[in-house]
């Protein structure tokens, strides 16, 4: 079982649409909708604890997501940067 967090606004017509990416294809799924309002992220950030700062922003990268599956990080990550900013 996996627990996913999102941030979304509803539109003008009351619906919420989702779109949720699970890594699955063809299969079936038990999926439990829990949903509160919040109050949309306005402030400067500075003006916020850190902790405050991501309650209230988490998830909000969430149609551009990190993915990272059973191969783990890329190995292409690791190679050196010396003199690639020359």
């Amino acid at each position: 079982m996996q627990s996913v967090t999102l941030r979304y606004r509803v539109g003008e017509d009351g619906i919420l649409h989702l779109d949720v990416p699970v890594g699955l294809n063809d299969a079936e799924l038990e999926v439990t909708i829990t949903f509160r309002k919040v109050t949309p992220v306005t402030t400067i950030p500075e003006e916020l604890e850190w902790n405050e700062f991501v309650e209230r922003t988490y998830g909000s990268c969430a149609d551009d997501p990190i993915v990272i599956d059973e191969e783990g990080i890329s190995a292409l990550l690791d190679e050196k940067m010396e003199g690639i900013f020359e």
